[in-house]
């Protein structure tokens, strides 16, 4: 208990607010009392950890670093690397104790020196951090070798030139032979990051050896050490269907992980792999395995939920056999947050067929009669997905779109209003008994999509419904005051109502075109009122197979991804363009290492480039 009550205490450090503390802790600092010592830079560093400037304690801290005690060594080393950016003269000092820890007999200590090298960016400090982390990469002990191969990205970052240079991206794929797992997955790591920056694979997977070494690996390494392994399979291309088989079998024990990021990692690799192998049987068998560790998924927190699904949908799409038999998995709970239950919604209309269409549409119905707005129009839009997608569902889905226009719950009416315009484009002349309940409920349409969807009906439908001029002649008058996408379908519901009843709506169609043509400055609304101008001034039967003619039909495919994209996707699963649903270049703006100087360029920095300074600072760390 001793330990965990000194842990607990260290908050009295979060609590010093006196004046003239820096020179108290300057004093503290150089206490001949270790324990006083320590306590002080715990101080320093919970100044620090709350934004306050201590930089002028550099070397006082520093001066600490001479010690055995492993706690006061990591202190001292946070605090360098907080501030070598700021002092870099002060941090080359320091340079000489971390050289010396490097080579300490306590490995802990060799580790911490390397990755406190490592993590100072400073180029100054990387000229003498390359011959410890070279003894350190072939060093007895693996935790030494594991950090080492995780230092070597961050000093490539620093000086790309210098590190290909000194071969140690060589060093790297050695490190794929190590018999230490963590080892190999930090090794991996770090070729996978230096080949993000050089756009070039350095995994070298089509080696025959690699392949057997990572899969040994996987089985022995941390989580986050298989994640990478994983990552780095997944870009494998296996030979053969037998090559890719052999894969999957080795994989499929991490889709039973407790962490999630394991479990997506290893359904992308075995979704990798399904493309080479050739066997249905096979292939039936990887599916069904597939099934349970995503069901378990969305068992979790809401926010790994969230990812989740959103890895589904990409694994819906392109497998849809995986998941088909599951639709109920996705049925929102109450307690739900928005952002998840959008989400199951989406894969409850992507998984829907004609087996399960009635459970979908009574689930969709339940949660229109929710409270939260968004989801119910989410609900609402869904039905009419349903009903596009399939033409078994569509009766229901009308009866039931019929019985919520009848609740004239405004937001409900909107989305419903869409969603059966969309269903008519589908389906025309079908289904018009839900013509007069819509033309009821007209006075609750204030939102341009639905106005435009009711409108389109209006003009579609003009001749089943017996005061459609007086309908359109209302929401004529407020023409100008409309957005274009409701001005649009007015000119064309009128056009279309006038060829369908020429004697009574004569004055209608010319006021609407005056309006369009004269009054109105959308270019595309203006074109489309000419245009209808010269058809019914010339040709009014032409009028009447250009405006009334088939419409072309319609499907759902709202949620569907461009084939490319998708695959790309794929690839990505786990990471954040399968969370997107972008590619990584869309979103990430990567930071490349600037391109050499020319001769003029570098002869002049060498002139300017002080080089007795830096012959002092080398025979100061010789020394």
């Amino acid at each position: 208990m001793a330990p965990m009550r000194g842990k607990q205490n260290d908050s009295k450090f979060f609590q010093t607010t006196k004046r003239g503390e820096i020179q108290e802790l300057k004093e503290e600092l150089h206490a001949s009392d270790k324990a006083k010592q320590k306590d002080a830079v715990k101080k320093v560093i919970a100044n620090m950890t709350v934004g306050k400037d201590v930089s002028a304690l550099f070397a006082d801290v520093v001066n600490c670093i001479q010690t055995d005690n492993i706690e006061l060594k990591k202190l001292v080393y946070l605090y360098v690397m907080n501030y070598a950016k700021a002092q870099p003269e002060l941090a080359i000092l320091a340079i000489n104790t971390f050289r010396k820890d490097a080579s300490d007999s306590n490995p802990l200590i060799r580790s911490l020196a390397v990755r406190t090298m490592g993590c100072i960016r400073l180029d100054q400090v990387t000229e003498y951090l390359l011959e410890p982390l070279r003894k350190c990469c072939q060093d007895p002990d693996p935790y030494v070798r594991k950090t080492s191969a995780i230092c070597i990205p961050k000093v490539y970052e620093i000086n790309p030139e210098l590190v290909e240079d000194q071969g140690f991206i060589e060093i790297l794929k050695d490190m794929l032979s190590d018999p230490n797992p963590m080892v190999v997955a930090n090794a991996v790591a770090g070729l996978a990051e230096i080949s993000e920056t050089l756009r070039k694979d350095l995994l070298d997977l089509e080696n025959k050896a690699t392949i057997p070494k990572l899969l040994a690996a996987l089985n022995e390494c941390n989580e986050w050490g298989q994640v990478f392994i994983l990552d780095a399979l997944a870009t494998y291309k296996p030979s053969g269907s037998g090559d890719a088989e052999s894969i999957t079998e080795r994989v499929t024990a991490r889709l039973s992980h407790a962490n999630p990021a394991v479990v997506l990692a290893a359904i992308k690799v075995v979704l990798m792999c399904m493309e080479s192998i050739d066997n249905s049987e096979t292939l039936r068998v990887l599916a069904k395995k597939l099934n349970p560790p995503l069901v378990t998924l969305l068992s979790s927190e809401p926010e790994v939920q969230y990812v989740s699904l959103r890895n589904i949908r990409l694994i819906v799409q392109k497998r849809p056999g995986i998941l088909a038999a599951d639709v109920k998995m996705f049925f929102c709970k109450y307690n739900d947050p928005v952002y998840v239950k959008l989400e199951k919604v989406d894969i409850m209309v992507m998984l829907v067929t004609e087996k399960n269409f009635e459970q979908v549409l009574l689930e969709l119905k339940e949660y229109a009669s929710g409270v939260d707005v968004d989801f119910i129009r989410k609900s609402v839009r869904s039905m009419g997905r349903v009903a596009v997608k399939l033409e078994r569902a569509c009766e229901r889905a009308m009866s039931v779109l019929l019985e919520l226009i009848e609740t004239k719950v405004n937001y409900v009416v909107q989305e419903a209003a869409v969603v059966v315009k969309d269903i008519f484009r589908k389906y025309p002349s079908r289904y018009e008994q839900v013509l007069s309940a819509l033309c009821d409920s007209l006075e609750v349409l204030d939102e341009p999509e639905a106005k435009a969807s009711m409108i389109w009906i209006l003009g579609e439908y003009a001749e089943r419904i017996d005061n459609v001029d007086e309908i359109l002649d209302s929401f004529l008058g407020n023409f100008h005051d409309e957005p274009a996408v409701v001005q649009m379908q007015l000119l064309t519901g009128v056009v279309k109502l006038f060829l369908k009843r020429p004697q009574h709506t004569q004055d209608m169609v010319s006021k609407v075109l005056k309006y369009a043509t004269e009054e109105c400055n959308n270019h595309d609304i203006r074109d489309r009122g000419y245009i209808y101008w010269r058809l019914l001034s010339t040709n009014p039967e032409a009028t009447k197979q250009v405006v009334l003619g088939d419409k072309p039909g319609i499907k759902d495919d709202s949620q569907t991804l461009d084939k490319g994209l998708l695959d790309r996707l794929i690839s990505d699963l786990a990471m954040m363009s399968s969370v997107y649903h972008k590619p990584a270049e869309e979103f990430v703006i990567r930071l490349t290492t600037a391109a050499p100087a020319g001769p003029d360029q570098e002869a002049g920095e060498d002139e300017e480039y002080d080089e007795e300074e830096r012959q002092a600072r080398r025979r100061e760390v010789q020394e």
